[in-house]
């Protein structure tokens, strides 16, 4: 095993460079997309509210936890969550299990569900820090 001849490699860099120019990329000269058709701007998408985002992504993890799936052992962090998601998280994980032993499994994950969404909208997202989190006493 030794280098490619340069000759190979000229040549190779060369298809590249090719390859590049002739869709566009190196030149900027093609659009990614196609220009919009006159008069129809769409307004951007506006950023979901912040309690709707934490009720998403916790009700999502309190579920992953509960049912023990193989991302669920991940942390706080790793998931993405503030202190104060992780906090209701624990909370959801804890009435679902409860609700788990008496009613079942489809019940506590709608639980979870109802559970999530009050308690983020009561603090508005709970985006609190996620500086320095220390885990519940």
């Amino acid at each position: 095993m030794g280098t490619p001849p340069r000759s190979t490699v000229r040549y190779a860099a060369t298809t590249l460079l090719a390859a590049l120019t002739v869709t566009g990329t190196l030149t900027g000269c093609s659009p990614s997309a196609p220009p919009p058709a006159a008069g129809s701007h769409s307004p951007a998408p506006s950023p979901s509210p912040p309690a709707q985002i934490c009720t998403s992504l916790v009700s999502y993890w309190a579920k992953e936890t509960l049912l023990g799936t193989k991302w669920s052992g991940l942390d706080w962090e790793q998931k993405g969550l503030s202190n104060d998601q992780y906090a209701i998280h624990e909370d959801a994980v804890a009435a679902g299990r409860a609700e788990e032993r008496t009613a079942g499994r489809d019940k506590a994950l709608e639980l979870i569900d109802r559970f999530v969404a009050e308690r983020c909208a009561e603090q508005d997202g709970a985006t609190g820090s996620s500086e320095a989190r220390q885990p519940p006493t």
